[in-house]
C-alpha cells in the first residue's frame, strides 16, 4: 500500500492552519517576475491560490536550470524555517500567480510562543522537503540511470 503525503496548507491540522492564515495577505505576481533568488535573505513564503512557480537553480555561465514547478496549494519557500534564513534556490512566476504572503518572522515568533504550533509548521515544512527531496532523486535517476537495451543483461 502506497501512502500519499499531503504536502499542502492542509497537512496542518485546521486549527493550526487558520492560525496561521490570519497572517496571510494576498498578493500577486505578474509572470516573469522573480520572488526571489537564492542567497537573498528568506523573510517571507507563500502558498500559491493559483498559477505556476519554476524553482531553479544558479548554474554558472547559463540560465538557471529549472528543479521543479509549483501549482494550486504548494508552499514556496522553506528556507524561511532555518537558520541562515536564505533562500536556498530561485523562483519565478511561469503565469500569473496568486498567493498567500506570510512575514517569516511573524511565524517563526508565533513558532516559538507555541511550541505545539512550532512542532505542527516544523512538521509540515519537513513533509514539504522530504517529498522534494524524493521528486528531485527520482528525476535524477530518470537523467543518469542506466537504460535497458535491446542487447541482453548486463554482464
Amino acid at each position: 500500500m502506497t501512502t500519499t503525503i499531503d504536502t499542502t496548507l492542509h497537512a496542518l491540522p485546521i486549527h493550526h492552519r487558520e492560525r496561521l492564515m490570519r497572517g496571510a495577505r494576498e498578493v500577486n505576481f505578474p509572470e516573469g517576475t522573480r520572488l526571489f533568488d537564492e542567497g537573498q535573505s528568506a523573510d517571507r513564503f507563500w502558498i500559491v491560490r493559483s498559477g505556476c512557480v519554476i524553482l531553479d537553480v544558479r548554474v554558472p555561465g547559463r540560465r538557471p536550470a529549472e528543479v521543479g514547478s509549483l501549482g494550486a496549494g504548494s508552499l514556496v519557500g522553506w528556507s524561511w524555517l532555518f537558520p541562515p534564513f536564505t533562500w536556498q534556490l530561485g523562483a519565478e512566476a511561469m503565469t500569473l500567480v496568486r498567493t498567500y504572503e506570510f512575514d517569516a518572522e511573524d511565524v517563526r515568533r508565533m513558532c516559538r510562543a507555541d511550541p505545539v504550533f512550532g512542532q505542527a509548521v516544523a512538521l509540515w515544512i519537513g513533509g514539504v522537503l522530504a517529498y522534494r527531496l524524493h521528486e528531485a532523486r527520482t528525476r535524477l535517476l530518470d537523467l543518469f540511470a542506466p537504460h535497458a537495451t535491446n542487447e541482453g543483461p548486463m554482464p
